[in-house]
C-alpha cells in the first residue's frame, strides 16, 4: 500500500492514514524502522541548527504569528499560490487561506476573517514585508490593526518567526499530500476544502487548547469594512471635487457638512 500510494509520506503521516482509511494502527516509530529496513530513506529529517526556543505566549490571542508561504501546492495541477498562515503562539491553533500572491488585499481579507472567526488578538508578529511594514508610515495593514488596537511586532530574522516558519514546513508536507487525494486544483476549492475539512483536523491533532485562557477580545459592533479597507488623503479642491486614480469625484451635499476647499479628507 505504501508503495502503490504513499511513498512521498512520513511514517507518521502514513501512520495517520492508516488508522483513519484502513483501519490499521501501527505505529509510526514501527512504520520508520520497517521502511529503514526494505531500504526506504527518502523521508528523513533534514539536520538544522540548534537554537534556543522561545517560550510561548501564556494564553490564546495573547500573540498571532502571520506569514504567507508561495509554494506549488496544487503540484502543477493548477498554478502555484500563496497559503497565508496565522498560528496562536500559546496554543498553536492555525488559520489558513489560500490565495494567489501574498498581497495587500488579501492579508486584510484573511485578518478580518480570523478576527470575525476568533476575535481581536493583543498582538500581531510579522515579517518585514512591504504589506506590514513601510519606514515612517502605516501600511494598510498597519493602520487597521492600530484601530483595532492590536500592537505590530516586526521579527529580524526567519528563525525568529519559528513556530509558523515550522507551522509552513508541515503544510507543505501534510497539506499538499491532502490536496492531492481530494484532486483539488484551485483556489477556491482548497480555501472549502480548509473550512470543512483541513483546520478542524489539523488543529484536533496539533493544537494544545486545553488550560489556556483566551484573550481575544470581540469585534461586536465594530465597522469592519471600513477599517479592512484601503484609505488615502485627497485634498478638497475649489469646486468641491477630489481625484482619485486621475478621476474627479464630485462631493455632494448632505447633512453632513462639506469640507472646506483645501482641506483633506479620507477617501
Amino acid at each position: 500500500v505504501y508503495r502503490a500510494q504513499f511513498d512521498d509520506y512520513s511514517p507518521t503521516l502514513y501512520s495517520e492514514v492508516l488508522a483513519d482509511e484502513h483501519k490499521i494502527r501501527i505505529d509510526h516509530e514501527t512504520i520508520r524502522r520497517w521502511l529503514l529496513n526494505d531500504g526506504v530513506e527518502n523521508f528523513s529529517r533534514k539536520k538544522r541548527p540548534h537554537r534556543k526556543k522561545r517560550e510561548r505566549r501564556s494564553a490564546i490571542g495573547e500573540l498571532i504569528q502571520f506569514d504567507g508561504s508561495p509554494h506549488d501546492w496544487f503540484e502543477g495541477r493548477g498554478p502555484a499560490c500563496c497559503l497565508l498562515h496565522a498560528i496562536d503562539d500559546a496554543s498553536g491553533r492555525a488559520f489558513l487561506r489560500f490565495v494567489p500572491t501574498e498581497n495587500s488585499a488579501d492579508v486584510l481579507r484573511t485578518l478580518r476573517a480570523y478576527i470575525e472567526r476568533y476575535g481581536i488578538p493583543k498582538a500581531l508578529y510579522t515579517d518585514h514585508g512591504s504589506v506590514f511594514y513601510a519606514e515612517k508610515k502605516l501600511t494598510d495593514v498597519g493602520r487597521a490593526m492600530q484601530m483595532l488596537g492590536v500592537q505590530m511586532i516586526f521579527a529580524n530574522s526567519p528563525q525568529a518567526k519559528g513556530r509558523v516558519e515550522r507551522g509552513n514546513r508541515t503544510h507543505q508536507d501534510r497539506l499538499v499530500k491532502e490536496l492531492r487525494r481530494a484532486g483539488i486544483s484551485t483556489i477556491a476549492d482548497a480555501n472549502i476544502f480548509l473550512d470543512e475539512t483541513y483546520l478542524d483536523d489539523h488543529n484536533a491533532r496539533f493544537a494544545h487548547t486545553e488550560d489556556l485562557a483566551d484573550i481575544h477580545h470581540s469585534a461586536e459592533g465594530l465597522d469592519l469594512t471600513n477599517i479592512f479597507c484601503f484609505q488615502t488623503l485627497r485634498q478638497v479642491h475649489n469646486d468641491y471635487t477630489i481625484t482619485l486614480e486621475e478621476q474627479y469625484i464630485q462631493l455632494e451635499k448632505s447633512e453632513a457638512p462639506l469640507p472646506l476647499p483645501k482641506q483633506y479628507v479620507t477617501v
